[in-house]
């Protein structure tokens, strides 16, 4: 029988970072809905590796406000400060370059154990048509809430 324990970010992040600046890569399970709508909540997981060099398009895992953590898209980066934005967000949250505590390599997506790597060919196309299709992002992400989850769910 498979059993599934569930840890409280603030607890269980902190051990996660600690092995990923020892130079491990660590596989987390991703939690909310802020990377719409290709990566799901509960379904996918994220490759994470020890940050060196963070650019515009990256996804990363940040602490936003010294409070939580958030896995995003890097949008922009002006001297320190970094603008990040969820796929599946509208609106954009900032933080600091320090604030950046792991890059992610790459995601296993719907169950697979192949991984989609950020620097392949299908990373790079879905990250360049999505980052185009922000101005119309509300709309087809009423439609993949409303419609294409009851329809098709999630997997």
């Amino acid at each position: 029988m498979k059993q599934t324990i569930t840890f409280n970010n603030a607890d269980f992040l902190p051990e996660v970072l600690r092995l990923i600046g020892e130079g491990h890569t660590v596989t987390l399970p991703l939690k909310g809905f802020s990377m719409r709508p290709f990566l799901e909540d509960g379904r996918d997981k994220a490759l994470l590796t020890k940050v060196s060099k963070p650019n515009v398009g990256d996804p990363v895992l940040a602490i936003i406000n010294k409070r939580y953590y958030v896995l995003h898209r890097i949008v922009g980066i002006e001297g320190d400060k970094v603008t990040l934005l969820g796929d599946g967000n509208l609106s954009p949250e900032h933080c600091q370059v320090d604030d950046i505590v792991a890059s992610v390599i790459g995601f296993y997506r719907k169950g697979s154990n192949r991984l989609d790597a950020i620097n392949g060919r299908k990373w790079k196309a879905y990250s360049w048509a999505w980052m185009r299709l922000r101005p119309v992002r509300r709309w087809l992400l009423a439609f993949h809430r409303r419609v294409w989850i009851p329809l098709f769910g999630k997997h």
